[in-house]
């Protein structure tokens, strides 16, 4: 049974601890982007070593108080606020934001959780190194927060979800350990990965402290294109010739529907869009090659092969790097005009590749088959995770679809989990979709992360009501 931050603990923690390290949460640290969860006011630690970590997690495990890790708050399944259950203590890393190594020889970063994405690629950057992890909140999302929910982005189909860019972890156990993980080997076959069990947990196994991050050699050349295929299978079969010319040299193969680029429109209309008039459906594809080989070129040869195939009709590449600046930051704005709009129910999704059309293609007669709606349908088709997005008829508000909201997220992920695919595939569970994840997930993968998380964190101090829906 958990217990609510008290004065006791409060004073626990400041009698062990400089006082300096905590104040009382800030409304920011108690909202999420889609304001669906508010937490409840309470007491905030901004820890500055893994030491403080430490103490903070251990004197609250014999408190049995909660506490919510805090990453830069841009997650969008609740995984950072807690809205039910005894007032938690909020953890964050942002004073944690050192780079503590880089080893351009080896290929790798050392970092502290509280660093910002965008720092962590610059850094590689200035040592002539790629770290590819690449999202929308790049700005302010945090390493160890992209870690704990092993984010994707745009760059998987070449490099990986966030667990695949981190060979090692020092992190804070929930009774207080440290585990001092911060390998930078490639083999290290050495038992269990706890590694792996901590990246994807979203703090609740335990606080991430510092990662070592795999770097990539920069592309030499790099190239960017949008072109219009005639429908999603067609978009599969260009993405197949993309990576037969090609191989791993597409970073990127980003499916978008008409809706998106009119929503663009609607909202943005600073945001310059690549075609006079919005194509039912383009993809917008990113290669970075190896030196001899021209980007332009290959993505000319690209697109002929694709037109004398009958996948593509239009097509614009690239010619500067303000252009392919431009072409990116339509769909990194994607994400913005939906909020604006204003959705009635949202999804990220993943089905087999091959399964991607037929999945649109009943997922749209399923919503048809509740009222009118609007679909807009954008996403990563290089590894099969869309981002299906149901919004109001246009004149109409979410407001007006309260009552439908359920039947959508059921319609929709009951088709997901037809297709044996996944109703979360990049921003995690969260407390969202802790529902989902007891109704879709296999029984006998449930109760080994119950038996994991009663051996780890008995007391569930660790984020709790997060992954794993609280029982009573």
């Amino acid at each position: 049974m958990l217990n609510p931050v008290s004065a006791d603990f409060e004073a626990a923690l400041r009698s062990n601890l400089p006082d300096h390290i905590f104040k009382i949460a800030e409304p920011r640290y108690l909202e999420e982007p889609r304001g669906r969860y508010e937490g409840k006011e309470t007491l905030l630690a901004l820890p500055e070593s893994v030491e403080q970590v430490s103490m903070i997690v251990r004197l609250a495990n014999d408190a049995c108080v909660g506490i919510v890790p805090y990453g830069g708050g841009t997650g969008l399944v609740g995984g950072q606020v807690a809205p039910d259950g005894p007032q938690p203590l909020i953890l964050s890393l942002e004073r944690m934001n050192t780079i503590r190594s880089v080893h351009p020889e080896e290929n790798v970063m050392i970092v502290e959780a509280g660093v910002i994405l965008a720092d962590v690629q610059a850094a590689a950057q200035n040592v002539d190194r790629l770290f590819p992890l690449s999202l929308a909140a790049e700005g302010t999302a945090r390493i160890g927060g992209n870690l704990a929910t092993n984010a994707g982005g745009v760059n998987v189909l070449r490099y990986g979800n966030a667990r695949d860019l981190c060979l090692g972890l020092e992190a804070v156990l929930p009774d207080g350990t440290i585990w001092n993980g911060l390998s930078r080997l490639r083999k290290d076959n050495t038992g269990y990965d706890l590694r792996n069990l901590l990246v994807g947990a979203e703090g609740s196994l335990g606080i991430i402290t510092a990662a070592s991050l795999k770097l990539s050699p920069r592309p030499v050349g790099e190239g960017t294109a949008f072109m219009v295929v005639h429908n999603p299978t067609a978009a599969i079969a260009l993405l197949a010739q993309a990576r037969s010319q090609l191989g791993d040299g597409v970073s990127a193969f980003e499916i978008i529907h008409k809706q998106g680029l009119d929503f663009l429109g609607e909202c943005l209309p600073d945001i310059r869009l690549p075609f006079d008039e919005n194509p039912e459906w383009s993809v917008l594809i990113e290669v970075g090659l190896v030196r001899g080989l021209d980007p332009q070129v290959a993505l000319e040869r690209l697109f002929e092969t694709g037109l004398e195939a009958g996948l593509v009709s239009d097509g614009l590449i690239a010619q500067s790097a303000g252009q392919r600046t431009e072409f990116w930051s339509v769909r990194e704005h994607i994400p913005e005009a939906n909020r604006r709009i204003g959705s009635v129910s949202s999804h990220d999704i993943s089905v087999p590749i091959s399964l991607v059309p037929e999945f649109i293609t009943r997922a749209g007669a399923a919503i048809a088959a509740l009222g009118p709606m609007r679909i807009n349908c954008f996403g990563h088709l290089g590894d099969g995770n869309l981002h299906y997005n149901i919004f109001p008829e246009a004149g109409k508000t979410r407001a007006d679809y309260l009552d439908v909201r359920d039947q959508v997220k059921t319609v929709i992920h009951d088709l997901v989990h037809d297709l044996e695919g996944s109703v979360s595939a990049e921003h995690g569970i969260g407390r969202l979709k802790t529902h989902d994840l007891e109704k879709y997930g296999d029984p006998a993968k449930l109760a080994a992360m119950r038996a994991i998380k009663a051996a780890l964190d008995p007391n569930g101090i660790m984020n709790p009501g997060a992954v794993l829906a609280l029982r009573d």
